[in-house]
């Protein structure tokens, strides 16, 4: 009898952050493979709930305190190619991002996008993962103007 495979299962969290200047969302620059620019998230760690695992990836990638809006997820994505790294189920939630900003763990840096900007990332194609189709899910849940 051959052993199946099955996918891994991550977590992903859109932080929607104001610094007192500047609004918007905040995306990590992933400091190991695949490099790129990100939204926060990390894969999911047993004996915790998802929406646990998102905000303490969340927290330890960005300095946050993290307040999920709400208990469901924006999106599950589940295409077997979305990662590079193998078959990784993806579940996103939104949150609100308290505190000061500030990189750690497995980021690279982490920062502050308006909204024109993230569309300007995912017009240059700059983010990693499928995290263009997962931005364009939230824009239209927020109501913006996705079209880029």
């Amino acid at each position: 009898m051959s052993e199946k495979k099955h996918p891994l299962m991550a977590t992903d969290i859109i932080i929607e952050y104001n610094d007192g200047k500047k609004e918007g969302i905040v995306l990590i620059t992933r400091k190991y493979p695949p490099y790129g620019i990100a939204i926060p998230g990390g894969m999911a760690e047993y004996g915790i709930s998802l929406e646990e695992n998102a905000a303490k990836e969340a927290k330890e990638e960005t300095n946050l305190e993290i307040i999920i809006d709400h208990q469901n997820p924006l999106c599950v994505n589940s295409k077997p190619e979305r990662d590079p790294r193998g078959h990784v189920i993806s579940v996103t939630y939104v949150a609100k991002g308290i505190g000061n900003l500030k990189s750690g763990d497995d980021a690279a840096s982490a920062a502050l996008y308006d909204i024109n900007e993230v569309k300007q990332l995912m017009k240059n194609n700059s983010l990693v993962f499928d995290h263009s189709d997962i931005l364009k899910q939230y824009l239209s849940f927020r109501g913006y103007n996705y079209k880029i």
